[in-house]
């Protein structure tokens, strides 16, 4: 195909798109962010595959004039792709440009370094995986800004799949325990947010877990090696293997060692291995607190990976914590998990907030309070899972559901 017909094919994709859109009527949250920016800088919008990346994009475009929506995973990678934008630019008069997953454009940060200082177009990009933009040999530091974008917080999942509209709590409105009594009653609808519900496409009709595995695939057959074009077949079978490995093991105990143990791989590998499932936004990474300790990652799943190889009931400890690491990520707030004392137990997390040292413990809706004998911090918190019977006053306990309304 010659650059006529490139530019006509995607015209027409664009079209087709648009069309698909009308469909959408809700918005995400950030949809009003994203639409205040202009594209220069440029923009990119990261996150999980299924987050609502492309319905955003399509969204914005079809407000947007002057404007094409493109998908790049969709283009031939011997097409000249900065050669299409340009022509599209200088002789269609496209001044704003919308590109889905951008990983899958060979040398996109040298091209976008180039389109940004010498054409005045607007750009907007998307990527499933955690693009290490500045780490590159070219300076796009103040050329593009990044905006993340996480699955449904709780809050946001009640407005899509109900329609009912809450303002979010800070977490100094959890600590200060200062909200509506309507906000408990949503816990009736938090096992279901667990199963999945924090992902657009579960609202459809019919959609099941086998979705999700679906999009893991897509995620270890074709994103990560998008990052890494030399990883080998082996290699890309072994992620795969360590994937189902911390989905059918307890949160406690997975770590850089043990994952290297158990795949007979060195602790290099594993380290870059988990890395990349990070970037991938498969799982979070968390660390202990203090400088005098082994840095062993604790190793979360993002919902709801872990139950493609556990039932509910199964794991229902390990979705609990899952969910605190992502729900905390939405708040914007860094935690560290508490490393276990030989002999004694101790609560699960800490966070320095406010400037006050804080610690969590997460459970059941009858969490008791033994993890924090005998220690001294500003705030001592369970952040418990059911409706509780006979609870002690003796410390403070907040619904666990209730983290998810930032």
């Amino acid at each position: 195909m010659d650059t006529i017909e490139i530019i006509h094919t995607l015209f027409d994709l664009d079209a087709k798109a648009i069309k698909l859109i009308q469909k959408y009527a809700k918005k995400r949250f950030i949809y009003t962010t994203l639409q205040k920016t202009t594209g220069r800088p440029f923009v990119g919008l990261i996150g999980p595959r299924g987050v609502g990346k492309t319905v955003l994009f399509r969204q914005l475009r079809s407000v947007t004039p002057a404007s094409i929506y493109i998908s790049a995973d969709t283009i031939n990678s011997a097409i000249d792709i900065k050669k299409i934008l340009i022509t599209l630019y200088q002789e269609y008069s496209i001044t704003s440009f919308f590109i889905d997953e951008v990983h899958f454009i060979k040398n996109h940060q040298q091209i976008f370094k180039e389109l940004y200082d010498f054409y005045e177009i607007k750009l907007w990009f998307t990527s499933s995986v955690s693009l290490s933009l500045f780490a590159s040999t070219w300076d796009l530091s103040r050329r593009v800004t990044i905006i993340e974008l996480l699955p449904f917080s709780f809050r946001e999942y009640i407005y899509f799949k109900y329609n009912i509209s809450f303002k979010p709590l800070h977490f100094t409105q959890l600590l200060e325990q200062k909200y509506n009594p309507e906000y408990l009653k949503t816990g009736q609808w938090f096992n279901d947010y667990l199963s999945g519900g924090l992902f657009p496409y579960f609202l459809e009709k019919g959609i099941t877990l086998q979705q999700h595995s679906f999009i893991l695939e897509e995620v270890i057959n074709s994103d990560i090696p998008s990052l890494h074009p030399d990883m080998r077949i082996e290699e890309i079978a072994i992620i795969k293997k360590i994937v189902s490995f911390i989905g059918k093991s307890p949160i406690d105990g997975i770590n850089y060692s043990s994952v290297a143990h158990n795949h007979n791989i060195t602790k290099y590998k594993s380290e870059k291995y988990l890395s990349l499932l990070e970037r991938a936004y498969i799982i979070l990474l968390n660390f202990p607190a203090g400088t005098n300790i082994l840095k062993e990652p604790k190793v979360f799943l993002f919902l709801p990976y872990r139950l493609l190889y556990k039932n509910f009931d199964e794991c229902i400890g390990e979705l609990r914590e899952d969910f605190f690491a992502i729900a905390l990520k939405q708040h914007g707030i860094d935690f560290n998990y508490c490393k276990t004392t030989r002999g004694r137990k101790t609560p699960d997390f800490i966070i320095h907030f406010e400037n006050k040292n804080i610690l969590l413990e997460i459970g059941g809706k009858n969490k008791g309070y033994s993890q924090f004998k005998g220690l001294d911090y500003d705030e001592k918190v369970v952040l418990y899972h059911g409706i509780p019977k006979n609870v002690s006053s003796l410390i403070k306990r907040i619904p666990l559901h209730l983290l998810g309304f930032s």
